[in-house]
C-alpha cells in the first residue's frame, strides 16, 4: 500500500483540515477540568451533530443514509486528522461502528430510514447485548430466551457487560429461540427499545469509581417479529456481521488511551534528579519503542482498510491489532504513573498530571481485553486463521444445546 496521498486525497485531506479548524478549534487542548459522563455526552452529542450534518460521521456509508459515499481511505484521513483534537466521541462508536452496520445489512428500508439518521447524528444511542454470566467468551453458549407468541416474541434473560446500556435508547439482542439444536443453529437476533416495559438496567461498579458496564435484565419483553434481524435460528450468522465490524472498532488505536503525545508531555513536564525525564536516555529509548507499536499497529489496521477498499472483506488483522493494543496500554499507564512518583497514585483528575489521564488508563485498560473478544479468544483466531494451526477440539459443537451439561440446578 502508498502510504503518500494521492492528489485527490490530498485535496481531501486539506479539506478535512480546513473544517476541523474551524469546527473543533476549541479541542486543541484537554479540558483544563474533567467532564462528567454527563457533561462528556452532553459535548460529545453536539460535536455529532455538527459531523453529521457535515456528512463525516461516517463517510463510507452511503449518501442515503447520511454518509458521504466516500472511500475506506477517504475515512482513514479523517479520523488522522481528527484524532489531533480531544473530542469526547466514545458515545457513538458501539451504534455506528456495530449495531448500524449490522442494521444494515438485515432490517428493512423503512427501519433504516426511521433508525440510521438518529443514530448518526446522535440523538439516539445504540448498544449490543451479547455476553451474559454463563457466555462471554463463548457467545453461542447464550441463553436469553426468545419464544414465539403469535406475531410477537417473549424474551427473558440476563445480559452482562453491557457498556453504555444505561444511556442507550436502543439495542441488538442475541436470544436463543431454539434450544433443541446446536448452540450455534438456534439462535435469533433482534432489536430492541432499552426503554420498553420488561427491560431492566444495572450499572456495575468499576474500580475506576465509573460505572460504564451494565448488567440488563429481560422479564416477558414482548417485541414485534419486525424486529427480527435475519431468519430465525440463524442468528449465528448475524452475529458475525456483528462482531467483525467490532474487532475493527475496538482495535482502533485512536479510540480508547492517553493520545502518544501526551507521554511526551509528561516527560517534559517530570524533573528527575539530573534533569527532565525527556532527555533521560532510558526514557527516550521507551517512547521510541512504544511510537513504533504504535505505528505497527496504525499500518496493520491499514491492511484491513485495504482489503475494505478492494471490496475484500475483513480478516483477522483487526485481532492482531487489539491483542497488541490492550498490553500496550497498560504498560505505557503503569510506567507513566512511575515516572510521576507520588503524583501517579492521585486520581483526583483536577491535581494530578495530566488530568489523571493515566490513572485512570491504569484502571480500565485491562477491560479493553475482555471487550470484544478475550486474549485467548484472539490468539486462537491467530493461530488458527493467520498460522494456519489446527482449531480446538469442539465436542459440543454439533450437540443440542438443551443436552449439554449445565451448572443450572
Amino acid at each position: 500500500m502508498d502510504f503518500d496521498d494521492t492528489r485527490e486525497e490530498a485535496e481531501f485531506r486539506k479539506e478535512v483540515r480546513l473544517w476541523l479548524e474551524a469546527n473543533a478549534a476549541h479541542f486543541n487542548k484537554p479540558p483544563a477540568k474533567a467532564l462528567s459522563d454527563a457533561e462528556a455526552l452532553e459535548v460529545a452529542r453536539a460535536w455529532q451533530v455538527k459531523r453529521a450534518e457535515s456528512g463525516y460521521a461516517k463517510i463510507t456509508w452511503p449518501k442515503e443514509y447520511g454518509g458521504l459515499g466516500g472511500t475506506p481511505i477517504q475515512a482513514v484521513i479523517y479520523e488522522q486528522e481528527e484524532s489531533r483534537y480531544y473530542i469526547p466521541n466514545g458515545f457513538f462508536h458501539i451504534g455506528l461502528g456495530m449495531c448500524m452496520p449490522t442494521m444494515i445489512a438485515y432490517a428493512t428500508k423503512e427501519q433504516l430510514k426511521r433508525y440510521v439518521p438518529k443514530a448518526l447524528s446522535g440523538e439516539e444511542i445504540w448498544c449490543q447485548l451479547f455476553s451474559e454470566p454463563v457466555a462471554g467468551s463463548d457467545l453461542a453458549g447464550i441463553r436469553t430466551r426468545a419464544e414465539k407468541d403469535g406475531d410477537e416474541w417473549v424474551i427473558n434473560g440476563q445480559k452482562v457487560w453491557t457498556s453504555g446500556a444505561h444511556y442507550a435508547d436502543y439495542a441488538i439482542l442475541i436470544t436463543r429461540s431454539d434450544p433443541t439444536k446446536p448452540k450455534h443453529k438456534g439462535l435469533t437476533m433482534f432489536f430492541i427499545d432499552m426503554h420498553a416495559p420488561g427491560v431492566e438496567v444495572r450499572p456495575i461498579k468499576q474500580i475506576n469509581g465509573g460505572a460504564k458496564f451494565n448488567e440488563v435484565f429481560f422479564t416477558d419483553l414482548r417485541i414485534p417479529d419486525s424486529q427480527r434481524l435475519g431468519e430465525v435460528s440463524d442468528g449465528w450468522r448475524v452475529a458475525l456481521t456483528t462482531l467483525m465490524n467490532e474487532r475493527m472498532t475496538v482495535s482502533g488505536d485512536t479510540l480508547v488511551g492517553p493520545k502518544y503525545r501526551q507521554f511526551l508531555e509528561l516527560a517534559k513536564l517530570v524533573q528527575l534528579e539530573d534533569g527532565p525525564a525527556i532527555e533521560d536516555p532510558q526514557i527516550r529509548e521507551r517512547l521510541a519503542d512504544w511510537y513504533i507499536k504504535r505505528q505497527g499497529l496504525r499500518l496493520t489496521r491499514y491492511r484491513t482498510l485495504t482489503k475494505l477498499s478492494k471490496g475484500e472483506a475483513p480478516g483477522p488483522e483487526a485481532s492482531l491489532t487489539k491483542v497488541t493494543l490492550a498490553p500496550l496500554l497498560q504498560e505505557e499507564a503503569a510506567y507513566a504513573m512511575e515516572l510521576m512518583g507520588q503524583a501517579g497514585i492521585v486520581m483526583d483528575a483536577d491535581i494530578a498530571p495530566l488530568n489523571a489521564a493515566y490513572q485512570e488508563s491504569a484502571l480500565v485498560a485491562p477491560g479493553y481485553r475482555i471487550a470484544g473478544g478475550t486474549d485467548e479468544i484472539l490468539r486462537n483466531i491467530i493461530a488458527e486463521r493467520v498460522l494456519g494451526l489446527p482449531g480446538d477440539v469442539r465436542v459440543d459443537k454439533t450437540a443440542p444445546f438443551n443436552e449439554l451439561p449445565s451448572g443450572n440446578v
